[in-house]
């Protein structure tokens, strides 16, 4: 194993421990200041236990991965821009789940205020990208890694919708015990790797990733303990999308996130189908996850089942790099 792939393994190991110690910390400080999850009430019967459980988990994804990126991170610009990025987007998730507890309902900023933000945060993450060396408008084709789509003057459109699409995906996964931590842990280590074999600066951060995803996930799977909230679902969706395009490889979030993808596309079918007949519903509730709760699934059988589609994904994603 090459000094590369052991300073990855070094970042998992560190915000995986970080993780592992930080959050029976913060349950009991999330427990007493009352920040506890609220749920639908059009959801699954099941879920209606859950209310309460302490939510903003996602700051301590956000520390853990913190903790072990700043180790790596000294004269490391592509890795400081991804962990900027990871925090700017933790922030418009905090502020969103804060409203909610606020509130005291499951409704927090307004979608056009999320937008604005994710944005923002886009816009200066492509203006600072175009300062260092490593920046590029070329795209890596799956299963055709040898041609090149070069998107040239477009590039920061098409970077900004991959940012919206991205992290709007990441948040709707984020709807059972472990889905959204578990479905990421998988896409992030498929960029581990490929991180590795283009030998990018930017494999440490990606480790720290995988490592605090791991950690969480103790307390987050079924029965979780800990909900990671928009924080943690926000900021991991910018994560994913930062990484995809500091490798040149959104198109592959197609293939690897494909969960991101069908999350989404149910909530436009369903929205769409809604206000097309008029008050008709398509799923019988969507994000699709619950669809399944709602035909008599168990939760676990339904993130279990998420994971091997990622899995399988991430195995078609290698397969793409490769080429055909």
């Amino acid at each position: 194993m090459d000094n590369a792939m052991n300073t990855a393994v070094y970042a998992i190991l560190i915000s995986f421990v970080a993780n592992i110690v930080l959050c029976p910390m913060l349950i009991p400080s999330l427990t007493k200041l009352k920040f506890g999850q609220y749920v639908r009430d059009d959801g699954p019967e099941t879920h209606a236990k859950k209310a309460g459980t302490p939510t903003m988990g996602g700051i301590m994804i956000i520390i853990s991965f913190l903790l072990a990126a700043l180790v790596f991170m000294r004269g490391n610009p592509e890795a400081m821009a991804i962990v900027l990025v990871t925090i700017g987007f933790g922030i418009i998730g905090f502020c969103d789940d804060y409203l909610k507890i606020k509130k005291r309902n499951s409704k927090g900023l307004r979608a056009y205020q999320k937008i604005i933000g994710q944005i923002i945060i886009s816009v200066v993450f492509v203006l600072y990208w175009r300062t260092l060396d490593s920046y590029s408008t070329v795209l890596i084709i799956p299963f055709f890694p040898e041609l090149e789509l070069n998107l040239g003057f477009f590039y920061p459109v098409f970077a900004c919708f991959i940012f919206l699409g991205t992290t709007n995906g990441a948040n709707l996964t984020d709807g059972l015990d472990g889905l959204a931590a578990g479905v990421t842990a998988l896409i992030v280590t498929f960029f581990l790797f490929a991180a590795w074999v283009f030998e990018s600066p930017v494999l440490p951060v990606t480790g720290a990733a995988v490592g605090s995803l791991l950690g969480f996930l103790l307390f987050n799977s079924h029965p979780a303990k800990l909900f990671m909230g928009d924080t943690g679902s926000l900021a991991l969706g910018g994560f994913v999308a930062v990484i995809a395009l500091m490798l040149q490889m959104p198109l592959f979030l197609v293939i690897v996130a494909v969960i991101y993808v069908i999350e989404s596309l149910s909530v436009i079918i369903q929205v769409g189908y809604f206000r097309l007949t008029k008050g008709k519903r398509f799923f019988k509730m969507a994000p699709i996850h619950h669809a399944f709760e709602k035909n008599g699934w168990p939760e676990t059988k339904v993130v279990a089942f998420f994971y091997v589609v990622t899995a399988m994904a991430c195995l078609l994603g290698y397969l793409a790099l490769q080429g055909l």
